[in-house]
């Protein structure tokens, strides 16, 4: 190893007051100049500077609360909302089923009244949900309700009117379910 490594710095004696550094004596008088601001002393609160802290933070804890309940009952509702509408959605396709067993009509005047009141029954079911039908033909098209899958040019028929209905959309609440497959003219 070198030399260098092994010396230890001498250690150097302490310098009588430098100029950086200021002792202060002890027996001298007090040097900070009657102008300079002392400390603040803190103060005890006032009841009613307490009473009013209290309050405010009863207010603060209310409203909190108050969003939270509020928050909750937006969210159970939509919670309800989409479990209804999970529950319905099964069922449309054993609507559109029943539907096009009473269209193709049958002999057995038993039977075809057997379907009339499954759907009838259905209807009632789906309406008591809060399920409502999309009213499709004859109406403006709406591709807020409406899907279409044709298009014919006739003139007996006013512009984007749903001259045909293939598959009956519904409605829950404000929200489609199932949109309505429709045949638009012009």
């Amino acid at each position: 190893m070198s030399d260098k490594k092994k010396k230890k710095p001498e250690a150097e004696a302490p310098a009588e007051n430098t100029p950086e550094e200021k002792v202060p004596e002890e027996n001298t008088p007090d040097t900070r100049s009657p102008e300079a601001p002392a400390e603040p002393e803190k103060k005890e609160p006032t009841p009613e500077e307490l009473l009013a802290a209290e309050k405010d933070k009863y207010v603060r804890l209310y409203a909190e609360y108050e969003n939270y309940r509020r928050r909750s009952q937006k969210e159970r509702e939509a919670l309800y909302a989409q479990v209804k509408t999970d529950a319905v959605t099964p069922f449309l396709p054993v609507y559109d089923n029943l539907e096009r067993a009473l269209k193709t009509g049958c002999s057995d005047e038993a039977f075809l009244k057997g379907v009339q009141m499954t759907m009838t029954q259905l209807e009632k079911v789906l309406e008591g949900l809060g399920v409502r039908k999309i009213e499709a033909v004859g109406q403006k098209f709406d591709a807020k309700l409406h899907n279409a899958v044709m298009h014919v040019d006739d003139d007996q028929y006013g512009e984007n009117e749903v001259v045909e209905e293939f598959q009956k959309g519904f409605i829950l609440g404000e929200k489609v379910i199932r949109f309505s497959m429709v045949k638009v003219a012009n």
